[in-house]
C-alpha cells in the first residue's frame, strides 16, 4: 500500500496553526459564555440549559468544520454561486417578512430552523467574488469587467443588508476591498473605490449631525424602512460625555457599553479569574456582543492579549495557505474568509473598549450564537480544505505533506 494512500485516511488535514487557533478559540468560548449567561440561568431557573445548548452548538461547529475540511476547494466555486443567488433572494425575504430581535429585522425562520440570511450572504459573497476575480483577468491582474461583476454584487449585498444590519454591511465593504487589492485590481480603480466610500462615509456623518431629533423619534416609532436609522445615528453622534460628578453618571441609559467599562476597569490586570465577572449580570448582551470585555474582566490583559493573538495568527497561517497556492481561486479565497473573521473580531473587541460605536456583531468562534457560530465554523473548514487540496506552488511541492488527487484549483 502507498504512503500517501495511508496518509489521506487520517481523520484530520490541512493546516495545523489554523486547526489549533480554531480549537483554542471554542474552548475559551465554552469557559466564558457559560460565565456570562447569568442573566439567562436568573431568568429561566435552568442553571445548566444555557451551556449546554452552547456546548451543543459548539460540538455541530466543529464538525462542519470537519466536514467541509475534506470537500475539494474546487467545488466551492459552484456551492458559493448557487450561495450568491440564494443569498440574495433570502435578504429580499427578510425585509418583507423577518422577524425582530432587539429592535431589528434580520431572521427567517423555517418551521424550527431560524437563521440569519445576512451570514450565509457574507460567506457567498466571498467566494463568488474570488471566483470572478480569479477567472476574469487580463495581463495587468483582475480584469475592470471582473470588479464590475463583484462591485454589482457587493453593492446590491450591501444595499439588501444596511437597512438592518449597518455594520455587516460595513464589515462587507471592507473585506471587499481587501479582496480586490489582494486580486490586482486597477490602482486607479481602487483609488476611486476608496474615495467614493469616504465620500459615502463623510456624507453619513453629515446627515447625522443634521437631522432634527423629532425627525428620528417619528422615524423610530415607524415599522417603515427607516426605523434602525435613529439608533445608528444616536451612536454616531454619541459624544460619551462624562458627568463632573461619577454620582450623576447613570449607566441605565447605555448598561453595556457604561457596564463593560466597569468590567474592564475592575479587572485589575491580572483579572478576577475564569467565572468570577461581576459585570456579566448587569451587560444584557454579556455573552454575545460584549464577551471580550468578560474576557478582560475575567482573565485580565493576558486573556485580552491571548484572544487578540489567536485572530492574528490566524490571518497569518491563512496569508502563509494563500501564498503556497498555485491557483488563483483558492488563493484568493483564503484571503477573504481569513478577513472575514478578522475584521469582525476587531469591530467587535473595538466596541467592548469602546473605541467604536456599538453594533451587534458577535466575536467569531467566541460569542454564542447559532447561525453565525455555523457559518464561521464554515469559514473555518474552507480554510483548512483549501490548505489541504489546493495545489501548491512548485517551491511548496517538496514540502507538501500530502498529495491528494483532487481536480485542479
Amino acid at each position: 500500500m502507498k504512503l500517501n494512500n495511508i496518509k489521506n485516511k487520517t481523520l484530520i488535514h490541512g493546516d495545523l496553526g489554523v486547526w489549533a487557533v480554531f480549537l483554542i478559540l471554542c474552548a475559551i468560548s465554552l469557559i466564558e459564555v457559560y460565565s456570562a449567561s447569568s442573566r439567562m440561568t436568573f431568568a429561566s431557573g435552568a442553571y445548566w440549559d444555557p451551556i449546554m445548548q452552547h456546548g451543543s452548538f459548539m460540538l455541530m461547529g466543529i464538525f462542519i468544520a470537519w466536514l467541509v475540511h475534506f470537500i475539494p476547494c474546487n467545488y466551492f466555486k459552484l456551492f458559493c454561486t448557487i450561495g450568491m443567488f440564494l443569498s440574495l433572494f433570502l435578504l429580499i425575504a427578510v425585509l418583507a417578512i423577518g422577524q425582530k430581535t432587539n429592535d431589528a429585522g434580520r431572521w427567517i425562520s423555517i418551521g424550527f430552523i431560524r437563521f440569519q440570511p445576512s451570514e450565509l450572504a457574507k460567506l457567498s459573497l466571498v467566494g463568488f467574488s474570488c471566483f470572478i476575480l480569479s477567472s476574469l483577468r487580463d495581463e495587468k491582474g483582475a480584469s475592470p469587467m471582473g470588479f464590475k461583476i463583484v462591485a454589482l454584487t457587493a453593492f446590491m449585498t450591501i444595499l439588501l443588508i444596511f437597512t438592518e444590519n449597518a455594520s455587516t454591511a460595513f464589515i462587507i465593504a471592507i473585506v471587499m476591498f481587501g479582496i480586490c487589492f489582494y486580486a490586482q485590481i486597477r490602482k486607479k480603480i481602487l483609488i476611486g473605490a476608496l474615495l467614493l466610500g469616504m465620500l459615502g462615509i463623510g456624507s453619513v456623518f453629515g446627515i447625522a449631525y443634521s437631522i432634527p431629533e423629532k425627525t428620528l423619534t417619528e422615524w423610530q416609532m415607524s415599522e417603515g424602512p427607516l426605523h434602525r436609522v435613529p439608533t445608528w445615528i444616536h451612536r454616531i453622534t454619541d459624544k460619551q460625555e462624562r458627568p463632573a460628578d461619577p454620582r450623576d453618571f447613570k449607566p441605565q441609559e447605555n448598561p453595556q457599553k457604561a457596564y463593560a467599562k466597569v468590567a474592564i476597569a475592575t479587572s485589575n490586570i491580572i483579572g478576577r479569574g475564569p467565572g468570577n465577572s461581576r459585570q456579566r449580570d448587569f451587560i444584557p448582551q454579556a455573552f454575545s456582543d460584549f464577551i471580550y470585555a468578560i474576557i478582560i474582566e475575567e482573565l485580565g490583559f493576558f486573556g485580552a492579549f491571548l484572544v487578540l493573538a489567536l485572530y492574528l495568527i490566524l490571518m497569518y497561517r491563512s496569508m502563509r495557505i494563500a501564498q503556497k497556492c498555485k491557483a488563483l481561486f483558492p488563493s484568493y479565497l483564503v484571503m477573504g474568509l481569513a478577513l472575514m473573521i478578522v475584521v469582525q473580531a476587531m469591530m467587535n473587541m473595538a466596541v467592548a473598549v469602546g473605541a467604536f460605536p456599538v453594533t451587534g456583531q458577535p466575536l467569531p468562534l467566541v460569542s454564542r450564537g447559532g447561525t453565525s457560530l455555523f457559518i464561521t465554523c464554515t469559514y473555518i473548514g474552507m480554510i483548512l480544505s483549501v490548505s489541504h487540496t489546493a495545489k501548491r506552488k512548485p517551491q511548496y511541492e517538496n514540502k507538501q505533506i500530502e498529495a491528494p488527487e483532487v481536480v485542479e484549483a
